[in-house]
Parts: C-alpha cells; sequence; structure tokens
C-alpha cells in the first residue's frame, strides 16, 4: 500500500517488490490511497492487481473528509474480504492509514516500510504522536537503510527486535550497459538525477560547478528532476554563467547515465539513494554527501564530502573528472557491490524471508 504511484523512489521499489511477489506466484494486490500515477505503467504485463482506495487529498475540505472515513471503511471491508496474509504500506500517509485498518480486519502481519530520516516530521506533533500510534499497532518496521533503522531505533525507542534494514533492489536490465544519450557538449558531463527539492541541495551542486570554472575545469551539468526549486534553480545557474541543463522528470535515465563522466547527489537529508544504486549498477563513478544511507552505499566505492559544503563538492568532482582511472575503477568496484548486494532477486528472498518469519511467529534476525 502507498498513497501514489509516482516516480519517487519508494513508489519504484514498492512495485518492483509487487511484480517480483507475484512473479512468484505470491497472489499480490497493490494499494493505492490516492491516485494512481506513470509507475502504474511498469505493473503492465504483470499478474499485480491494482486497487484505488479512493482516499482524497485534505485540500478539499469538509468533502475530504467524508469520502476518507468512506475509502477507510471500505479499504477495511477491502482487507476483510481478501483476507491477506501479509499487508506492508510504504511511506508515511499510507501506514498510518493502514495500522489500524489491518487491526480491524485481523490481517495476520502488518509491517510498516520506513524509508526516509524524519527530518519532515520535526516540529509536526500530530504527525508525530500519529505514528508512534501506528507504530504500536504495527506487527514489524523495515528500513532501507542501517542509518534510518538506528534514528528509528533511538528517536523512537523502537526495540532492535521490530525493525531490520532489507536494502533496495534494481531490475535486471539496470546492470545492463546502455548506449550513451545525446548530450551536445564538449566538457566533461557531471549527472544529478533528483527531484528539485530544498533538501536535495541543489544550490550547493551549482555553486560547486561555478567553482569548477573559475579554476579552469568547467563542465556541463545535467539535472534529471523537477520540482519546485527549478525556477530558482534557472534563475541561479543563469547568474553564474554555468552550464545547467535542465531536462524535467523522465523515466529514460540509464543512456545519460551511460553518457556521464561522473554522477553527482548533493542532498542535505537522504534515506537510501535509488539514484545511487541506479549510478552504481551502471558503473559510473559517483560523489555524493554522506548524508542517510549514502555512506553505506558508497564507502570505499564512491568519493562522500560533507552536506553544504560547495568546496568539498568540487574538490570531489575534480577528483573524479582529473584521475579517470581512479574513477573507472571505483566505478567498477560499486558495480560488483550493487550487483551482489542490489538486486530485485536479493532484495525479494530478503522480504519473503521476513514474511515467513513473522507469519511463524519466529523472531527475525
Amino acid at each position: 500500500m502507498i498513497g501514489q504511484l509516482g516516480l519517487g523512489g519508494a513508489e519504484k521499489q514498492l512495485v518492483l517488490l509487487a511484480r517480483e511477489l507475484s512473479a512468484r506466484g505470491v497472489r499480490t494486490h497493490l494499494l493505492v490511497m490516492l491516485e494512481r500515477g506513470p509507475r502504474e505503467e511498469e505493473l503492465r504485463n504483470s499478474s499485480v492487481s491494482l486497487v484505488e482506495l479512493g482516499f482524497r487529498h485534505r485540500s478539499l475540505g469538509w468533502r475530504s473528509y467524508l469520502a476518507n472515513i468512506r475509502a477507510f471503511v471500505r479499504f477495511v471491508a477491502f482487507l476483510r474480504k481478501e483476507r491477506p496474509q501479509v499487508l506492508q504500506a510504504f511511506l508515511f500517509h499510507a501506514y498510518v492509514m493502514a495500522a489500524p485498518a489491518a487491526r480491524l480486519a485481523r490481517v495476520p502481519v502488518f509491517l510498516a516500510g520506513r524509508r526516509s530520516l524524519g527530518f519532515y516530521k520535526k516540529g509536526n506533533r500530530a504527525a508525530l504522536v500519529a505514528e508512534r500510534v501506528a507504530t504500536r499497532l504495527t506487527d514489524f518496521l523495515v528500513a532501507n537503510a542501517s542509518a534510518i533503522a538506528d534514528e528509528v531505533r533511538h528517536d523512537e525507542g523502537v526495540p532492535a527486535a521490530k525493525i531490520s534494514v532489507i536494502p533496495n533492489g534494481m531490475r535486471p536490465e539496470e546492470f545492463e550497459i546502455t548506449e550513451p544519450a545525446e548530450i551536445s557538449t564538449s566538457l566533461p558531463v557531471v549527472l544529478c538525477v533528483a527531484n528539485l527539492a530544498v533538501h536535495k541541495g541543489h544550490r550547493y551542486l551549482l555553486e560547486a560547478c561555478a567553482a569548477l570554472r573559475d579554476t579552469g575545469k568547467p563542465c556541463t551539468l545535467v539535472l534529471i528532476g523537477d520540482g519546485a526549486e527549478r525556477p530558482g534553480l534557472q534563475r541561479m545557474a543563469e547568474r553564474l554563467g554555468i552550464d545547467v541543463r535542465f531536462l524535467g522528470a523522465r523515466t529514460d535515465v540509464a543512456g545519460y547515465l551511460a553518457r556521464a563522466d561522473v554522477v553527482v547527489l548533493p542532498s542535505l537529508s537522504e534515506g537510501s539513494s535509488n539514484a545511487v544504486a541506479e549510478a552504481m549498477a551502471a558503473g559510473r563513478p559517483v560523489v555524493a554527501t554522506a548524508v542517510g544511507g549514502t555512506p553505506e552505499l558508497l564507502r570505499g566505492r564512491g568519493i562522500l564530502v560533507p552536506p553544504s559544503d560547495p568546496a568539498a563538492l568540487a574538490e570531489g568532482l575534480q577528483q573524479m573528472l582529473g584521475d579517470r582511472d581512479t574513477a573507472l575503477a571505483l566505478g567498477q568496484r560499486a558495480r560488483e557491490w550493487a550487483m551482489a548486494n542490489l538486486t530485485a532477486e536479493v532484495m525479494v528472498d530478503r522480504y519473503i524471508a521476513l514474511y515467513r518469519q513473522l507469519l511463524e511467529g519466529q523472531p527475525s534476525a
């Protein structure tokens, strides 16, 4: 269960998990609270049953409250009818809503996926209370990075026996070598794949690229992703006089990874980055900030720099661009590690083993 099927990383992982479970003969429903979205296309030719629950955004006022009450009743009725053995919810709104529904419908096992650090809840007492209530009703929590699991244990007092880590997975085609995309430039290409949001740190990346230009090492920065920060970033790029290509939200990332000399992620906060994992699978050298779960992916396999530090980011990029042998070696090391640890097969094996343990009442390892 999830809120919607947009192009975010959590949505990608949920769709991948649903497809793989279904392919292994597990009867699988994918429940969408609000609306479908572009990820729906990835369910085509699968046996996954997509179910819209009919929840509405609160911006509709009192009508949304009535609609959401009706949707919750339908949700509980659906669970009672289908009698799933396991219900798993991804992201805050889904697991806060699913926890009481699972208990009312007597679902044997309910899991909540924790996929980001809790910065978005800081100071929001209502969100914190709702989450703690939901956690009490939850059988087990799954984080996609140790940093997230550590925060949940430390900040929320969740016992270690109630949470484990299952890293993200990737489809086999994400490990395939792809033809490079066409980018008209004679400069080295630096690629960043991330929503254009404040916490992704793009402003520091633009400053880092300006610093490279000022030292006589200009590059072409390609940004894949969209968001509220785009107009401000476009103005900033123009003011700095750097070559930045804004490509917007898109799913054909593989060709741009193949074309990139370096992949960068300047996030101020991060869970476990799908963008970094995809770059690793493609064998690209990566420079990223040492936040959240990113060090777990890149330590010894990429360059890690402090967040909010354009000088350190520029230095990391220059190391990769200036020493191609080292960059290629790090990219190959990252690819080999990803092939051993980040495949969809490995991820689904871990989930199925966890489901079985919980259904049998055994403690999780």
